[in-house]
Formats: structure tokens, C-alpha cells, sequence
């Protein structure tokens, strides 16, 4: 079932994209009241937005209930080991046990902790 919706959610992406780049923008709008492109569209002069605009909605919805089926069903396939959680409670930190070095503390004893740059 889960590769069936990738399946169905990959062409409804693919879809959806394509419809997007067949829409006009908004500057073409300019041209087609003057008269020289309303003769041109497919749907009329203004039937197309109407088509487009509609479509474009039912992928997109269809394309949001995939991806929310897509993340129901990787969230019940995720495994939780009761095991590993009473030892992580078990760890405590203890903050004052922790030596952080300081920056005044230059001590280079071994030539393995000599640096290139000059001090």
C-alpha cells in the first residue's frame, strides 16, 4: 500500500508542476486586453483561469493527503525499544566533574602538542 501511495503521490507532484508551468502569469493578462490574445487560448478568454485555478487546487489537496498518509504510515513503522530507555534514565550528569582546559594554560611538554604557529 505504502509504495502505491509514493507511486500515486510522485505522479501527482509531477502532475501538478506541469499544470503550474502551463498557467499564464500575471503580466500576460495585459496583452490579452487589448485583443491580441484572447483569440489565442485554448479555453476562451477567460475560461482557462477558471479550468487551471480548479485543477491546481484538487492536486494540491490531493498531493497534501498523500504526503499526511505518507507521514501516518512512517510514524507507525518506527520502532521504539522499551530497552534503551531505562538506561538513559539511569545515566546522571554531573556538571562539576567535568575540567574545562583554560586558554592561559599553555603548557606544551611533548612535541606532539607543539603547534606550527608562532606564539
Amino acid at each position: 500500500m505504502e509504495k502505491f501511495i509514493l507511486i500515486f503521490h510522485f505522479v501527482i507532484a509531477v502532475g501538478l508542476i506541469g499544470l503550474i508551468l502551463l498557467q499564464q502569469g500575471k503580466g500576460a493578462e495585459a496583452g490579452a486586453s487589448f485583443g491580441s490574445g484572447a483569440s489565442q487560448t485554448v479555453f476562451g478568454s477567460g475560461g482557462g483561469w477558471n479550468f487551471f485555478s480548479k485543477m491546481t487546487a484538487i492536486l494540491a489537496t490531493i498531493f497534501f493527503v498523500t504526503s499526511v498518509s505518507l507521514a501516518v504510515i512512517a510514524k507507525d513503522k518506527t520502532i521504539i525499544q522499551e530497552v534503551l530507555l531505562p538506561e538513559l534514565e539511569s545515566i546522571s550528569f554531573q556538571p562539576e566533574a567535568m575540567e574545562i582546559p583554560s586558554l592561559d594554560a599553555r603548557e606544551t611538554t611533548s612535541s606532539e602538542h607543539a603547534s606550527d604557529i608562532p606564539q
